[in-house]
């Protein structure tokens, strides 16, 4: 009877934490600012909140702060967030390699190695995106659920304006806002002259994912696309049919209004409250 009503008395102490998809016995890692040596690579990132862990990944250019600073305390409400910067960008002093999203997901899943902190769902903004397709098909192993924001699976389908001006792209054209917000945190500030240029070589010379690819994603996954995007709405329509059981939430605004983020943000918009509210539906389903 005594070992009946310690069995029944577990099960209800682990259930929070299995019904969020935690391994037990897995330690949390400990908040705040943090580095971590990633092979050659001396990788900047953040720790907030707790329970599920949730890995955040920024857009190309920006910090954890630019894209994802409007919504962190929202989602670190929920969860143990997990928010890196990556090669060359925001803490993250660049070395001697280029940039691709290959390379960036290899850091990423060794990060993750390190923190011991079993699966994660992931949240990816434009760049980050892709880093978390890649992180995903490399390592399946380490993802739970994956919602994909402001993405596209080939380079042919970012909008001929844009392609345009990603080809014609300096360290000069780099936004104002992304550049102050580089050089405030930048271990080494002289390093912004070759950011621009390795974001746009991996942009320019990557053909994509084919369709084979991203069918073989089997993490439960949710597109996010705004109106006014890097890729045409329809464009990510296909996306979503092709990724198996997939779901597309279509949003107002430009390329990140709906995370708030530093380029696009509306001001007064209550879009990122609602965004986020309905991504932590998707991310809480069983």
């Amino acid at each position: 009877m005594r070992r009946c009503l310690r069995k029944v008395f577990l099960m209800v102490l682990l259930a929070p934490i299995c019904g969020f998809g935690f391994t037990p016995g897995l330690a949390a890692p400990a908040t705040g600012a943090q580095y971590a040596k990633i092979g050659p690579l001396t990788m900047y990132y953040e720790v907030h909140g707790a329970g599920k862990p949730l890995l955040i990944l920024h857009g190309g250019g920006s910090t954890i702060q630019t894209t994802f600073g409007a919504v962190l305390p929202a989602l670190a409400a929920q969860r143990l967030v997990i928010a890196p910067e990556q090669q060359a960008h925001g803490h993250t002093a660049d070395i001697d390699r280029p940039l691709s999203f290959s390379q960036m997901a290899d850091d990423t899943a060794e990060l993750l190695r390190q923190l011991d902190v079993g699966k994660v769902d992931v949240l990816g903004f434009s760049n980050g995106a892709g880093v978390a397709i890649e992180l995903t098909l490399r390592y399946p192993e380490l993802v739970d659920r994956l919602v994909l924001g402001s993405i596209y699976a080939r380079r042919d389908s970012i909008r001929p304006e844009l392609l345009a001006a990603f080809r014609q792209a300096s360290p000069e054209s780099m936004p104002e806002i992304y550049r102050r917000a580089y050089l405030e945190v930048a271990p080494n500030p002289g390093d912004l002259a070759n950011l621009t240029p390795k974001i746009m070589d991996n942009l320019l010379t990557f053909e994509g994912w084919s369709d084979a690819q991203l069918g073989a994603i089997r993490a439960p996954t949710m597109l996010v696309q705004a109106h006014n995007d890097v890729a045409p709405l329809e464009h990510v329509v296909a996306m979503a049919h092709t990724i198996p059981n997939a779901q597309l939430l279509a949003l107002p605004g430009g390329h990140g209004s709906y995370l708030g983020e530093a380029m696009a943000a509306i001001p007064g918009s209550r879009l990122p409250e609602y965004a986020t509210e309905i991504i932590m539906e998707f991310l809480n389903a069983k």
